[in-house]
């Protein structure tokens, strides 16, 4: 491991995770080299009215790294990654693998506060975006910067020379993807190539991908889930085909189902609450879905009962995982109260599972503990984290995440809630610690507490308890303008605004979010 920051493997877990087969000691570059030759005449992906092979993905993606080397790019450089799903993302993951370079995969609606961040922590000497604007706002403010792109350079690059090969070390990271975490701006998570491709490869076998899958692909590519867990990474790897769509619109996706008999479609309950909601769903031909994947929270009942209504022969696989390693896959062949109450269990036996309780000890067998894991393909530490790694991960190596679950008698895994100080708005787990800190930076505003309130479809929104400054009145709409001006992505804004007094504190003084919860979710 060369690049600083990153909490590499303990030497006798590389060896053990060798010797099992979990790590094959080669680069994601040459996995998809590999994947792409052997595939070569078959469509690889599908957008918009453009249909790509394998062959034609492998030269573009080389054609891109080369102009990407004569532009100064190397191995191990950092590079912030700000696409929507469209080709050019897919043609830059794959451009990057190849010279070694490391992406740093922002989401589309990030906005120059976390950009800002992201590139200043990583020292990242590359931005790729689409907003002009925003790129010479960071351009500005970073001068480390050496390329910035948001021209069509990535889809049509210049002529220039191939890459030469790069010696590219397995154990090193292949990218960095982004937390969830509850202390500020999400953190950045080192991924290798040795344990990304065999999170990819488990997660591949947990869906049983062919040559035959077609995978409908509408979750931000930037995400674990749809370009990994197996996403289409997977996809590549089995040889099936990707439509990729930029809209998650029922007009947009039940058509895409329909035209091209799409066999797998991974989402989130918000999103699928959206689909079965839409008159088209009552018209549209789903019988070719085979597979729905859901993560990001748990379905309910009423919404798995109309999904099986609609995709009449899908199976809906339960999902938990994280951007840090472990999944949680259910299986077609479990048991019904497996496949309706649980998330199954982890994609590989040597996934070690603890669940502890507030003091660090194991949970009684059957109780609710925090999830606490330690595997080939989860991290040993955030990247240039140094501090905040002291609290998250034991002495021994075990990633605490926050996440509250207990153990069915089965063996499978039930999800209960959670530690972290979390909004899980869609699927997207938003810091409220990050929201409070900017809204603290408004001139009315004395002190903040923003809890999740309950939403039908998108699981939970936020809601900010405000206490001003001289009783002053704010109001949600001075709050969303003062975060904007900050440049704070919009899916993290607060969707409502409660003025209180004071705040209700816990037993050991803290602010009681749960109070507060309780308190305006009654009203």
């Amino acid at each position: 491991m060369t690049l600083d920051g990153v909490v590499p493997f303990p030497a006798e877990f590389q060896r053990l995770y060798r010797e099992r087969g979990y790590w094959e000691d080669l680069t994601m570059d040459q996995v998809f080299r590999a994947a792409f030759a052997n595939h070569a005449d078959r469509t690889a992906i599908v957008f918009e009215d453009q249909a790509v092979t394998y062959s034609q993905l492998g030269e573009r993606s080389d054609q891109l790294a080369g102009w990407l080397w004569q532009e100064g790019i190397r191995p191990l450089d950092r590079v912030v990654v700000h696409l929507p799903n469209r080709l050019d993302f897919v043609y830059l993951h794959f451009a990057l693998q190849r010279l070694g370079a490391v992406p740093i995969m922002a989401l589309a609606a990030h906005r120059r506060y976390e950009i800002d961040h992201y590139l200043r922590l990583a020292e990242a000497t590359a931005y790729f975006g689409t907003d002009p604007e925003l790129a010479a706002e960071v351009k500005l403010t970073n001068p480390q910067l050496r390329l910035v792109v948001t021209g069509d350079e990535l889809v049509h690059p210049p002529t220039a020379p191939a890459a030469p090969a790069v010696a590219v070390d397995p154990t090193d990271p292949c990218l960095l993807l982004l937390s969830g975490g509850t202390t500020g701006i999400p953190k950045l998570i080192p991924r290798t190539h040795n344990d990304y491709v065999y999170n990819t490869k488990a997660a591949s076998i947990a869906q049983a991908l062919s040559p035959e899958t077609v995978q409908l692909c509408v979750l931000p590519l930037a995400h674990n889930m749809p370009l990994a867990c197996p996403g289409i990474q997977g996809v590549f790897l089995a040889g099936g085909r990707v439509i990729l769509l930029g809209s998650t619109r029922p007009e947009a996706v039940l058509p895409a189902i329909e035209r091209h008999r799409t066999t797998h479609v991974a989402g989130v309950p918000a999103l699928y609450i959206r689909w079965l909601s839409d008159p088209l769903s009552a018209t549209s031909d789903l019988g070719s879905v085979r597979l729905l994947q859901s993560g990001g929270q748990r379905l309910q009942p009423e919404v798995r009962r109309r999904m099986a209504r609609t995709f009449p022969n899908a199976f809906v696989q339960e999902n938990f995982g994280m951007s840090e390693g472990t999944l949680f896959f259910t299986s077609r062949d479990d048991p019904e109260e497996v496949r309706l109450e649980t998330v199954g269990v982890p994609v590989c036996p040597d996934d070690e599972v603890r669940l502890t309780l507030e003091d660090g000890s194991p949970a009684p067998d059957g109780e609710v503990g925090e999830l606490t894991v330690r595997g080939p393909y989860t991290l040993r530490g955030y990247y240039r984290a140094a501090d905040y790694n002291q609290r998250v991960f034991t002495p021994d190596g075990f990633y605490r995440s926050g996440d509250l679950m207990r153990r069915h008698p089965s063996g499978a895994y039930l999800v209960e809630g959670r530690i972290k100080d979390l909004i899980n708005r869609g699927g997207e787990k938003i810091s409220a610690e990050e929201v409070e800190n900017l809204i603290l930076t408004h001139p009315k505003v004395r002190d903040v507490a923003c809890i999740p309130l309950a939403d039908p479809v998108l699981g939970e929104r936020m809601c900010a308890c405000v206490i001003t400054l001289g009783g002053q009145v704010v109001t949600l709409g001075e709050l969303t303008t003062h975060l904007m001006e900050l440049g704070l992505a919009k899916f993290k804004w607060p969707e409502r605004v409660e003025l209180v007094e004071s705040f209700p504190l816990s037993p050991f003084g803290k602010v009681s979010k749960k109070a507060l919860a309780d308190r305006f979710a009654a009203e």
